[in-house]
């Protein structure tokens, strides 16, 4: 239970009423208070600072935790997608992932944003990164391996502009990236683009 004084169940109560609490409140996530969070997990007030030192702070690390949980979907989804061409795969990937952006979208700025500011060495920019990598690579087997890391990197930073920029793309190109149909076409055809493969 103690692991250098920090009471470890308390730290996880707080943990797991806050990723409920997100949940919950979808786009009103700015409105979860301290006491809110408290209050269901039980524990006095002046914890979420003793442990996160402040709630932003706890906000993030529970978002990165919940993404997290997405991101490692991504190998099981691969895996159910072998009948695929490697094209085909990667449109799958992007368009559940741009599904999930869309569908949580709170959640998702706040970690966009978060990798954005404080990178890391194994954030979820990055881990999405490399479970993109070897889609990659199978859809263009005559690129290099650096040519691959390039395009890569260049894929899932285009990717999270679209979804932060979402209302100037459809200002500036028409085009409504919250419409799933029109979001899929648009992936596809950024794909395209990028890749420099025509399906």
């Amino acid at each position: 239970m103690f692991s250098g004084g920090v009471n470890l169940d308390n730290k996880e109560a707080i943990i797991e009423a806050t990723i409920e609490l997100i949940e919950e409140k979808g786009e009103q996530i700015d409105a979860i208070t301290v006491r809110e969070i408290c209050k269901k997990a039980e524990v006095g007030l002046g914890l979420v600072n003793y442990y996160f030192e402040s709630k932003e702070k706890l906000i993030s690390y529970c978002v990165e935790k919940i993404i997290n949980g997405i991101v490692e979907k991504f190998a099981l989804i691969c895996e159910q997608t072998n009948h695929f061409t490697p094209f085909e795969k990667l449109e799958y990937l992007g368009n559940m992932t741009f599904d999930f952006l869309f569908d949580h979208y709170t959640v998702s700025k706040i970690s966009i944003l978060s990798d954005m500011h404080t990178p890391k060495e194994n954030d979820n920019t990055h881990r999405t990164y490399a479970a993109y990598l070897p889609l990659i690579s199978s859809c263009r087997p005559d690129w290099n391996e650096d040519k691959v890391k390039r395009i890569t990197y260049s894929l899932i930073t285009t990717m999270q502009q679209a979804f932060l920029r979402n209302e100037i793309i459809l200002l500036s190109q028409g085009v409504n990236l919250h419409n799933k149909s029109e979001r899929y076409q648009f992936h596809r055809q950024m794909l395209q683009d990028i890749l420099g493969v025509m399906q």
